[in-house]
Protein backbone atom coordinates (compact mmCIF):
# COMPACT_ATOMS: atom_id res chain seq x y z
CA UNK A 1 0.00 0.00 0.00
CA UNK A 2 1.51 3.59 -0.65
CA UNK A 3 1.64 6.21 1.78
CA UNK A 4 -1.66 7.77 0.82
CA UNK A 5 -3.46 7.98 4.03
CA UNK A 6 -6.33 5.00 4.01
CA UNK A 7 -9.64 4.43 5.54
CA UNK A 8 -9.60 1.64 8.13
CA UNK A 9 -13.00 -0.47 8.71
CA UNK A 10 -13.16 -2.56 11.28
CA UNK A 11 -15.89 -5.23 11.65
CA UNK A 12 -17.14 -8.56 11.51
CA UNK A 13 -16.83 -10.88 8.31
CA UNK A 14 -19.72 -10.77 5.93
CA UNK A 15 -20.70 -7.72 7.28
CA UNK A 16 -22.94 -6.68 3.84
CA UNK A 17 -23.29 -2.79 5.06
CA UNK A 18 -19.64 -2.70 5.35
CA UNK A 19 -19.18 -3.77 2.15
CA UNK A 20 -21.53 -1.64 0.51
CA UNK A 21 -19.42 0.95 2.14
CA UNK A 22 -16.12 -0.43 1.31
CA UNK A 23 -17.40 -0.69 -2.66
CA UNK A 24 -17.65 3.01 -2.67
CA UNK A 25 -14.61 3.92 -1.67
CA UNK A 26 -12.68 1.69 -3.87
CA UNK A 27 -14.86 3.71 -6.55
CA UNK A 28 -13.10 6.49 -5.62
CA UNK A 29 -9.58 5.08 -5.44
CA UNK A 30 -9.36 5.59 -1.44
CA UNK A 31 -6.91 2.99 -0.05
CA UNK A 32 -9.36 0.74 2.40
CA UNK A 33 -7.57 -1.60 5.32
CA UNK A 34 -10.43 -4.19 6.65
CA UNK A 35 -9.86 -6.31 9.71
CA UNK A 36 -11.57 -8.34 12.54
CA UNK A 37 -10.19 -7.70 16.33
CA UNK A 38 -10.89 -11.62 16.47
CA UNK A 39 -8.24 -11.97 13.71
CA UNK A 40 -5.59 -11.53 15.50
CA UNK A 41 -6.19 -15.06 17.95
CA UNK A 42 -5.40 -16.98 14.24
CA UNK A 43 -2.19 -14.66 13.94
CA UNK A 44 -4.17 -13.20 10.68
CA UNK A 45 -4.03 -10.13 12.26
CA UNK A 46 -0.58 -8.82 13.55
CA UNK A 47 -0.05 -5.10 15.15
CA UNK A 48 3.10 -3.33 16.27
CA UNK A 49 3.02 0.30 18.00
CA UNK A 50 6.06 2.05 19.42
CA UNK A 51 6.26 5.01 21.79
CA UNK A 52 9.17 6.96 22.53
CA UNK A 53 12.05 6.47 20.28
CA UNK A 54 10.26 7.61 17.57
CA UNK A 55 9.38 11.18 15.84
CA UNK A 56 5.71 11.08 16.42
CA UNK A 57 3.56 10.57 19.42
CA UNK A 58 3.05 7.37 17.73
CA UNK A 59 4.45 4.91 15.12
CA UNK A 60 3.39 1.47 13.52
CA UNK A 61 1.29 -0.66 11.79
CA UNK A 62 -1.29 -2.88 11.33
CA UNK A 63 -0.75 -6.05 8.97
CA UNK A 64 -3.41 -8.36 7.64
CA UNK A 65 -3.13 -11.24 4.58
CA UNK A 66 -3.38 -8.52 1.89
CA UNK A 67 -2.25 -5.09 3.40
CA UNK A 68 -0.23 -2.84 5.44
CA UNK A 69 -0.67 0.09 6.92
CA UNK A 70 1.60 2.49 8.89
CA UNK A 71 -0.87 3.55 11.66
CA UNK A 72 0.59 7.44 10.87
CA UNK A 73 -1.75 7.21 7.17
CA UNK A 74 -4.96 6.61 8.49
CA UNK A 75 -7.69 9.00 7.65
CA UNK A 76 -10.64 7.72 8.80
CA UNK A 77 -12.19 4.51 11.01
CA UNK A 78 -15.22 3.14 10.24
CA UNK A 79 -15.88 1.16 13.38
CA UNK A 80 -18.85 -1.22 12.21
CA UNK A 81 -19.35 -4.02 14.12
CA UNK A 82 -16.31 -5.91 15.54
CA UNK A 83 -16.18 -8.93 17.14
CA UNK A 84 -13.32 -9.63 19.84
CA UNK A 85 -11.80 -13.27 20.23
CA UNK A 86 -12.89 -15.50 22.80
CA UNK A 87 -10.03 -17.80 22.78
CA UNK A 88 -11.83 -21.27 23.11
CA UNK A 89 -8.59 -23.18 23.23
CA UNK A 90 -7.42 -21.69 26.47
CA UNK A 91 -8.36 -22.21 29.78
CA UNK A 92 -10.73 -19.51 31.59
CA UNK A 93 -8.29 -17.82 33.12
CA UNK A 94 -5.77 -18.00 30.26
CA UNK A 95 -8.74 -17.02 27.74
CA UNK A 96 -10.14 -14.05 30.13
CA UNK A 97 -6.57 -12.63 30.37
CA UNK A 98 -5.49 -12.78 26.52
CA UNK A 99 -8.87 -11.05 25.67
CA UNK A 100 -8.04 -8.27 27.89
CA UNK A 101 -4.89 -7.84 26.17
CA UNK A 102 -6.94 -7.90 22.98
CA UNK A 103 -9.18 -5.27 23.67
CA UNK A 104 -6.68 -2.59 25.89
CA UNK A 105 -3.80 -3.63 23.40
CA UNK A 106 -5.42 -3.30 19.97
CA UNK A 107 -8.13 -1.09 21.34
CA UNK A 108 -5.29 0.94 22.72
CA UNK A 109 -3.40 1.59 20.37
CA UNK A 110 -6.25 2.32 17.95
CA UNK A 111 -7.54 5.25 20.63
CA UNK A 112 -4.06 6.58 20.61
CA UNK A 113 -4.58 7.13 16.18
CA UNK A 114 -4.19 11.19 16.16
CA UNK A 115 -7.08 12.70 15.55
CA UNK A 116 -8.54 10.40 12.98
CA UNK A 117 -12.55 11.07 11.63
CA UNK A 118 -14.38 8.26 13.76
CA UNK A 119 -17.31 6.92 12.43
CA UNK A 120 -18.17 6.55 15.35
CA UNK A 121 -15.93 6.22 18.30
CA UNK A 122 -16.59 3.65 20.20
CA UNK A 123 -16.60 5.16 23.91
CA UNK A 124 -18.80 7.70 22.79
CA UNK A 125 -21.19 5.03 20.79
CA UNK A 126 -21.17 3.03 24.06
CA UNK A 127 -22.25 6.24 25.94
CA UNK A 128 -24.72 7.11 23.74
CA UNK A 129 -26.22 3.27 23.64
CA UNK A 130 -28.24 4.59 26.70
CA UNK A 131 -31.75 4.55 26.22
CA UNK A 132 -32.61 6.74 29.58
CA UNK A 133 -29.83 9.36 28.45
CA UNK A 134 -31.65 9.44 24.90
CA UNK A 135 -35.15 10.20 26.49
CA UNK A 136 -33.78 12.89 28.63
CA UNK A 137 -31.69 14.68 25.31
CA UNK A 138 -34.87 14.41 23.66
CA UNK A 139 -36.21 16.15 26.02
CA UNK A 140 -34.10 18.62 26.32
CA UNK A 141 -33.64 19.57 22.21
CA UNK A 142 -37.39 19.93 22.12
CA UNK A 143 -38.67 16.69 20.76
CA UNK A 144 -41.87 14.79 21.56
CA UNK A 145 -41.23 11.74 23.64
CA UNK A 146 -43.98 9.32 24.51
CA UNK A 147 -44.26 8.92 28.65
CA UNK A 148 -41.63 6.49 29.68
CA UNK A 149 -41.34 4.65 33.05
CA UNK A 150 -37.79 2.61 33.66
CA UNK A 151 -38.54 0.78 37.15
CA UNK A 152 -37.94 -1.82 38.77
CA UNK A 153 -40.79 -1.36 41.15
CA UNK A 154 -43.95 -3.06 40.20
CA UNK A 155 -46.35 -0.89 42.03
CA UNK A 156 -45.03 2.21 39.71
CA UNK A 157 -45.21 -0.23 36.54
CA UNK A 158 -49.29 -1.05 36.98
CA UNK A 159 -49.66 2.65 37.96
CA UNK A 160 -48.02 3.99 35.08
CA UNK A 161 -49.79 1.16 32.67
CA UNK A 162 -53.45 2.44 34.58
CA UNK A 163 -52.85 6.15 34.10
CA UNK A 164 -51.01 5.14 30.38
CA UNK A 165 -52.65 2.82 29.00
CA UNK A 166 -51.96 1.30 26.68
CA UNK A 167 -48.49 0.63 27.49
CA UNK A 168 -46.29 -1.14 25.71
CA UNK A 169 -42.72 -3.11 26.96
CA UNK A 170 -39.56 -2.31 25.40
CA UNK A 171 -36.24 -3.81 25.90
CA UNK A 172 -33.59 -1.15 27.52
CA UNK A 173 -30.74 -2.67 25.03
CA UNK A 174 -31.18 -5.16 22.06
CA UNK A 175 -29.27 -8.06 23.77
CA UNK A 176 -28.81 -11.74 21.92
CA UNK A 177 -30.24 -14.35 24.46
CA UNK A 178 -31.47 -17.98 24.41
CA UNK A 179 -34.12 -20.02 26.44
CA UNK A 180 -34.12 -23.76 26.24
CA UNK A 181 -31.52 -23.43 23.22
CA UNK A 182 -33.98 -20.76 21.28
CA UNK A 183 -32.57 -17.64 20.86
CA UNK A 184 -34.79 -14.91 21.28
CA UNK A 185 -35.87 -11.06 20.36
CA UNK A 186 -36.98 -8.62 22.31
CA UNK A 187 -39.73 -7.04 20.63
CA UNK A 188 -41.83 -3.99 21.67
CA UNK A 189 -45.17 -5.69 23.15
CA UNK A 190 -48.08 -4.57 24.76
CA UNK A 191 -48.40 -5.05 28.69
CA UNK A 192 -51.32 -5.03 31.14
CA UNK A 193 -51.35 -4.36 34.55
CA UNK A 194 -52.20 -7.67 35.68
CA UNK A 195 -48.84 -9.20 34.04
CA UNK A 196 -46.81 -7.33 36.50
CA UNK A 197 -45.42 -9.43 38.98
CA UNK A 198 -42.54 -9.27 41.81
CA UNK A 199 -40.42 -10.88 38.84
CA UNK A 200 -40.20 -7.61 38.21
CA UNK A 201 -37.71 -6.18 40.53
CA UNK A 202 -34.79 -7.55 39.64
CA UNK A 203 -33.98 -6.01 37.12
CA UNK A 204 -35.23 -2.19 35.01
CA UNK A 205 -38.01 -2.61 32.98
CA UNK A 206 -38.65 0.16 30.31
CA UNK A 207 -42.43 0.79 29.99
CA UNK A 208 -44.06 3.06 27.60
CA UNK A 209 -47.26 4.64 26.70
CA UNK A 210 -48.45 3.42 23.37
CA UNK A 211 -48.48 6.10 20.76
CA UNK A 212 -51.63 6.00 17.87
CA UNK A 213 -49.07 6.06 15.08
CA UNK A 214 -50.23 5.92 11.43
CA UNK A 215 -46.30 5.00 10.48
CA UNK A 216 -42.69 4.54 11.73
CA UNK A 217 -40.05 6.63 10.65
CA UNK A 218 -36.13 5.28 9.90
CA UNK A 219 -33.91 8.64 9.52
CA UNK A 220 -30.10 7.69 9.04
CA UNK A 221 -27.89 11.04 9.26
CA UNK A 222 -23.78 10.97 8.39
CA UNK A 223 -22.17 14.18 8.89
CA UNK A 224 -24.76 16.83 8.32
CA UNK A 225 -26.77 14.74 5.52
CA UNK A 226 -29.88 13.41 6.57
CA UNK A 227 -32.24 10.53 4.98
CA UNK A 228 -35.57 10.19 6.10
CA UNK A 229 -37.96 6.51 5.69
CA UNK A 230 -41.17 6.44 5.90
CA UNK A 231 -42.12 3.00 7.18
CA UNK A 232 -45.49 1.50 6.75
CA UNK A 233 -47.13 -1.23 8.03
CA UNK A 234 -49.86 -1.60 10.31
CA UNK A 235 -47.20 -3.70 13.06
CA UNK A 236 -46.81 -2.20 17.06
CA UNK A 237 -42.88 -3.35 15.89
CA UNK A 238 -42.08 -3.19 12.33
CA UNK A 239 -38.92 -5.04 12.88
CA UNK A 240 -40.53 -8.76 13.55
CA UNK A 241 -41.70 -9.03 9.21
CA UNK A 242 -40.11 -6.97 6.82
CA UNK A 243 -41.99 -8.67 3.70
CA UNK A 244 -44.69 -6.53 5.66
CA UNK A 245 -42.97 -2.67 5.11
CA UNK A 246 -43.63 -0.70 2.26
CA UNK A 247 -41.11 2.29 1.73
CA UNK A 248 -41.63 6.13 1.07
CA UNK A 249 -38.36 9.16 0.93
CA UNK A 250 -39.69 11.95 3.18
CA UNK A 251 -38.91 15.14 4.24
CA UNK A 252 -38.62 16.16 7.65
CA UNK A 253 -39.62 19.48 9.08
CA UNK A 254 -36.16 21.45 9.10
CA UNK A 255 -36.78 22.31 13.03
CA UNK A 256 -37.17 18.35 13.78
CA UNK A 257 -33.56 17.49 10.94
CA UNK A 258 -32.13 20.09 12.64
CA UNK A 259 -32.93 18.80 15.88
CA UNK A 260 -31.73 15.37 15.23
CA UNK A 261 -28.06 16.50 13.92
CA UNK A 262 -27.99 18.51 17.33
CA UNK A 263 -28.74 15.27 19.07
CA UNK A 264 -25.89 13.56 17.40
CA UNK A 265 -23.21 16.88 18.02
CA UNK A 266 -24.52 16.62 21.82
CA UNK A 267 -23.47 12.75 21.79
CA UNK A 268 -20.09 13.31 20.08
CA UNK A 269 -21.10 10.90 17.00
CA UNK A 270 -20.44 11.12 13.01
CA UNK A 271 -23.37 8.62 12.34
CA UNK A 272 -26.55 7.45 13.52
CA UNK A 273 -30.00 5.79 12.86
CA UNK A 274 -33.09 7.18 14.65
CA UNK A 275 -36.25 5.43 15.35
CA UNK A 276 -39.72 7.82 14.72
CA UNK A 277 -43.32 7.30 14.96
CA UNK A 278 -45.42 9.45 13.44
CA UNK A 279 -49.42 9.84 15.49
CA UNK A 280 -52.88 10.40 14.19
CA UNK A 281 -52.26 13.97 15.46
CA UNK A 282 -49.09 14.35 12.58
CA UNK A 283 -46.31 15.27 15.33
CA UNK A 284 -43.14 13.20 14.97
CA UNK A 285 -42.20 11.35 18.19
CA UNK A 286 -38.70 10.36 19.31
CA UNK A 287 -38.27 6.83 20.30
CA UNK A 288 -35.00 6.26 20.49
CA UNK A 289 -31.22 6.46 18.62
CA UNK A 290 -29.37 3.14 17.20
CA UNK A 291 -25.72 4.80 17.05
CA UNK A 292 -24.55 1.69 14.45
CA UNK A 293 -28.01 0.74 13.62
CA UNK A 294 -28.43 -0.87 10.28
CA UNK A 295 -29.26 0.90 7.04
CA UNK A 296 -28.53 -1.19 4.56
CA UNK A 297 -31.75 -2.95 3.54
CA UNK A 298 -32.90 0.91 3.08
CA UNK A 299 -31.21 1.80 0.12
CA UNK A 300 -31.60 -1.35 -1.26
CA UNK A 301 -35.38 -0.67 -0.82
CA UNK A 302 -35.34 3.23 -1.73
CA UNK A 303 -32.10 3.80 -3.93
CA UNK A 304 -31.38 6.53 -1.36
CA UNK A 305 -27.65 6.73 -1.37
CA UNK A 306 -26.32 5.91 1.58
CA UNK A 307 -23.57 4.17 1.20
CA UNK A 308 -22.04 7.02 -1.26
CA UNK A 309 -23.05 9.81 1.10
CA UNK A 310 -21.07 7.62 4.19
CA UNK A 311 -17.76 7.02 1.74
CA UNK A 312 -17.99 10.47 0.79
CA UNK A 313 -17.50 11.61 4.42
CA UNK A 314 -15.30 8.75 5.20
CA UNK A 315 -12.87 9.73 2.39
CA UNK A 316 -12.96 13.28 3.10
CA UNK A 317 -11.68 12.13 6.53
CA UNK A 318 -12.57 15.42 8.01
CA UNK A 319 -15.65 15.78 10.93
CA UNK A 320 -18.69 17.56 10.34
Amino acid sequence: MTEESAVLVVTAPGDATADMVIVRLNQQGVPVVRFDPADIASGALALSARFGACSSPMAGQVRTPSRSLDLTHVRAVYWRRPTWPTYGGLGHGDARYAAAHVRYGLGGVLHALHRPLWVNHPSREAAADYKPAQLALARRLSLDVPSTLVTNDPDDAREFIATHGPVIHKPLRATPYERDGVPLVGWAEPVTAEEIDDSLRSSPHLFQARVRKVADVRVFVVGRRLFAVRIDSGLLDWRRDYSALTYTTIDLPPALASALRDFLECCGLESGSFDLTLDAEGRYQFLELNPNGQWGWLEDATGLPLSAALADFLARGEPS
